[in-house]
């Protein structure tokens, strides 16, 4: 746990850690995004999954936070304790590489933000775009260092003011609403490609899993809670309230303009529909709303990815260089890495067709395995009655809740497509010398089962056949 020297968060700043970390740059692409993949009738399926599975796996996070008050820093120690060391490895370097990764679509997002003025920036990937983001990130990076609490603070300021926006973007659409052609787009209106409802709805699962992520944000960070209990209180608000939005924010566009005209549109989506609406005034209050939501949503994900790199270190599953701190108690290694991993990818946009998208949906790919060990470690747990000696009538619940988050999580794995299951294969493979980096640190084994094993040739193997793909254009970025 934190040292006696470390600031104690409250229920409403641990909220805000949730709602800012949620709140980012998904929320404003969705109005295209779904509507190339569908109408509203599509969309409140697709939302009706998205909500249910990740309240289950909000509320399997809840129960952990109280039933395994040692493990601090949820989404890896959840899974070392239920399926090993190399899979609680694989858990934290899935998670912080993914987070790194969403980092990078923040920056495109920025810039083609942007580009809508000063085409200089394009859609978030020309040379001058990735050289501002560049100074943007180390910027970011040195603010950092001076102090976690400083940043903490920070990310609470920004979190009301990026709301504002968005919830000045659902009144201005509520008071257009036009009933007559919010029926028309009901069932996928005109002038769009006929596809089936599954292919629909499948075509929203990663970005509505992108939309989410952070709603493990308090876990996170529960090392700094004043009060246990606080955490899973925090994760339910920032879920219910944050949830609401997107589907407002999803649904309004279709009952003021065709769906056609809203599959067309640049990102960020919401500010053109803001824009056709009310006028110009619209896409510039909306950019300025973009910038701020995803400035600090990047400071909430920077401080997250250094943290599962921080902790893992202190447990001994990441090298110990990791687990440094500087004068101002930032685990400044840690933060070091995940910086220069973000350049890289930032770089890397470069040759990407669709930067932001691709970015999206690697984000969401590489999340959900972390997620999925969550969830079944919470299965885990509720079958042996482990924990349940106080409450054992929670028991039979919670193994539902789990179980259908497990099941969620898997779904939206297939969901997702093999592409980016090959994609994030390539990532794991390499990882992993970072864990036998910290295995011959300890002058351990490299893998203690047969199981891990398997694994690890399941990475090379996907790996191998991604860099196949790429190299022969089968697999396109």
């Amino acid at each position: 746990m934190a040292s006696n020297g470390t600031q104690k968060l409250s229920l409403l700043a641990l909220t805000g850690m949730v709602v800012g970390s949620m709140v980012g740059a998904g929320i404003f692409s969705l109005p295209r995004t779904f509507g190339t993949a569908t109408g509203p009738f599509g969309a409140l399926i697709a939302w009706a999954i998205a909500g249910t599975g990740m309240y289950m796996l909000a509320r399997v996070f809840q129960a952990l936070a109280e039933r395994k008050p040692d493990l601090d820093a949820g989404v890896y120690a959840y899974a070392k304790a239920g399926f090993g060391d190399y899979t609680g490895f694989l858990s934290a370097f899935g998670y912080w590489i993914g987070s790194c990764i969403g980092n990078v679509s923040y920056w495109v997002l920025i810039k083609s933000t942007l580009g809508r003025f000063f085409p200089v920036f394009g859609d978030g990937n020309t040379p001058i775009a990735i050289i501002a983001a560049s100074i943007g990130i180390w910027l970011f990076h040195f603010m950092i260092l001076r102090g976690v609490r400083q940043a903490a603070s920070i990310n609470t300021v920004v979190t009301i003011a990026k709301i504002v926006p968005i919830v000045v973007f659902i009144l201005l659409l509520a008071v257009a609403f036009k009933v007559d052609l919010f029926r028309a787009n009901f069932w996928g209106g005109e002038g769009m490609p006929e596809a089936s409802l599954f292919h629909q709805v499948r075509a929203t699962m990663l970005v509505t899993v992108f939309v989410f992520l952070g709603i493990e944000g308090a876990s996170m960070y529960s090392r700094y809670a004043a009060k246990r209990s606080d955490i899973g209180t925090a994760t339910i608000l920032g879920f219910v309230g944050v949830t609401g939005l997107m589907v407002l924010v999803t649904l309004l566009p279709y009952a003021v303009l065709p769906r056609v005209e809203i599959a067309g549109m640049g990102q960020p989506s919401m500010a053109g529909v803001l824009a056709a609406t009310v006028g110009h005034w619209g896409a510039v209050f909306i950019s300025a709303g973009v910038i701020i939501s995803v400035l600090g949503a990047y400071l909430a994900w920077s401080l997250i990815c250094a943290e599962v790199l921080f902790v893992a270190s202190k447990t001994d599953d990441m090298p110990r260089i990791f687990a440094t701190e500087n004068r101002n108690k930032v685990p400044a290694a840690a933060l070091w890495l995940t910086n220069i991993v973000v350049q890289l990818f930032v770089i890397s946009t470069y040759w990407s067709q669709d930067a932001f998208a691709l970015m999206l949906n690697l984000t969401s790919a590489m999340s959900l395995i972390p997620y999925f060990l969550v969830a079944a470690y919470g299965v885990l747990i509720a079958r042996r009655g482990e924990s349940y000696e106080v409450r054992p009538q929670d028991r039979k619940r919670d193994l539902l809740i789990a179980g259908i988050a497990s099941a969620y999580t898997i779904f939206m794995i297939l969901a997702g497509g093999l592409k980016f299951v090959l994609l994030a294969a390539l990532l794991y493979a390499p990882g992993t010398a970072l864990y036998f980096w910290v295995r011959r640190e300890q002058g351990k084994r490299m893998f203690d089962t047969t199981m891990e094993r398997i694994l690890f040739l399941a990475a090379v193997a996907g790996a191998v056949v991604a860099l196949v793909g790429l190299v022969s254009g089968y697999i396109s970025i």
